[in-house]
């Protein structure tokens, strides 16, 4: 069984819980039945559990005429696994709740089946009571609760081109850049150059209306923004906004204009770096501000940062961690081999491309200190691993998306680092 509380709302971004939330998703989309035996139940939170529980009994009941004996008998498990689990709510919790349970295929081939159940508490409300029995899970609307509400554009421009980038949770990106085809200004003088000046002028008169058009398209239609930040070198984007070319919608959801020092692609990246307060509530800020502070205290002589899955694990045991900072693609797996006969404990920590063959390398070897051949064996993935072990010491784990340029620098710690509370 797994079980994963999601807390996504703008003012609190739990990022360990979005990441949990979004790898189950994952393992969830590619798991799929034999038959039409996979149960898909959500509940809304004004749904009592007792009348929950009176439907999936009904639903047990009309499964008892499907053909297949297996299919019959995967389904009822399917139910009553189900039902057992809703028993152990008095009441349906504030959000609703998300089950999914059914018989995934194991090795082997037929019959080699487990009735497996996850479990999810979103923070965000389930609005409609759904129950699906399928060849698969039906994951479309938990996705829909993961989509970000808080989208920002970002609007970077000067005279000779605009880029229009979006902000949305821990991502960022330059969704299109226009070149203006405005002429540079002349130092001619007399009629020529008031001739000169007021082709440019049309020219940018022209730029203007087909910027406005193509913002429309990016932040009205292919993405739905909630706020818009405008910003460039220079008085243009000043006479842009001043002039009302944009949609009178774009125009009413500017929550400010900032000077930069580019525009375009680059314009957009300074504009992030920039908007600090204006974005305050955008994950991608939050992230950027922890990996800032990281790399200042991990070049400092007496910093308060590690790095490297074995240091910080030694810090988060004296309860010297403030914040454990995990890459969002470290793809690495914990395990722990404890031998039946005497108990003495092996952990690796090990990639999961070469899990299988370090996974049969540990367990095909002795006990050091017994010499016995059987072990049990638990695995997790680092992250969990990780959340596990700072609830003693009252840490906090956050996960940094590879995707930034922050990120990235991140990454180049080897994905797992911590900020401290105080030097060990």
């Amino acid at each position: 069984m797994s079980r994963v509380d999601t807390a996504l709302n703008s003012k609190k971004f739990d990022s360990l819980a979005l990441y949990r939330i979004r790898k189950l998703l994952s393992e969830l989309s590619d798991k799929t039945g034999r038959g039409t035996e996979l149960v898909s139940l959500y509940l809304p939170a004004k749904k009592p559990i007792h009348e929950a529980i009176s439907a999936l009994r009904e639903e047990a009941g009309t499964a008892s005429n499907i053909k297949s004996d297996t299919t019959r008998t995967h389904v009822q498990d399917a139910l009553t696994k189900t039902m057992q689990r809703l028993r152990l709510y008095k009441n349906t919790p504030e959000n609703g709740l998300v089950i999914f349970c059914g018989a995934i295929p194991g090795p082997g081939g037929p019959g080699n089946e487990t009735i497996e159940l996850f479990e999810v508490i979103p923070n965000k409300p389930v609005t409609t009571y759904l129950y699906r029995c399928d060849d698969h899970f039906h994951l479309e609307p938990l996705r829909e609760m993961l989509k970000e509400e808080n989208v920002i554009g970002i609007l970077s421009l000067d005279s000779t081109e605009a880029g229009l980038g979006i902000v949305s949770g821990d991502n960022w990106e330059v969704v299109e850049n226009v070149t203006s085809g405005v002429s540079g200004k002349t130092r001619k003088g007399g009629q020529s150059a008031r001739r000169y000046e007021r082709l440019r002028e049309m020219e940018l008169t022209d730029y203007f209306n087909r910027l406005a058009d193509h913002a429309r398209k990016v932040f009205l239609e292919q993405y739905t923004i909630k706020g818009l930040i405008v910003s460039g070198p220079g008085p243009t984007k000043d006479e842009f906004v001043k002039d009302k070319y944009l949609d009178y919608r774009l125009q009413n959801l500017i929550i400010g204009t900032l000077d930069t020092g580019y525009a375009g692609r680059e314009g957009v990246r300074e504009t992030i770096e920039k908007s600090g307060s204006l974005l305050e509530n955008v994950r991608v800020i939050e992230e950027k501000k922890l990996v800032q502070r990281f790399l200042k205290e991990v070049n400092s002589d007496s910093g308060l940062a590690i790095y490297g899955i074995q240091d910080v694990l030694a810090a988060l045991k004296r309860a010297a961690v403030d914040i454990v900072l995990v890459n969002d693609d470290v793809d690495t797996v914990y395990m722990k081999a404890t031998c039946r006969k005497c108990g003495d404990v092996r952990e690796r920590f090990i990639q999961r491309a070469q899990y299988v063959s370090e996974k049969q390398k540990l367990l095909s070897s002795p006990c050091p200190k017994c010499g016995g051949l059987e072990f049990d064996v638990t695995e997790k993935d680092i992250v969990d691993y990780l959340a596990d072990v700072s609830i003693d010491s009252g840490a906090t784990v956050e996960i940094i998306s590879s995707k930034t340029e922050d990120g990235s620098m991140l990454k180049n710690f080897g994905g797992v680092s911590a900020l401290l509370r105080y030097r060990t």
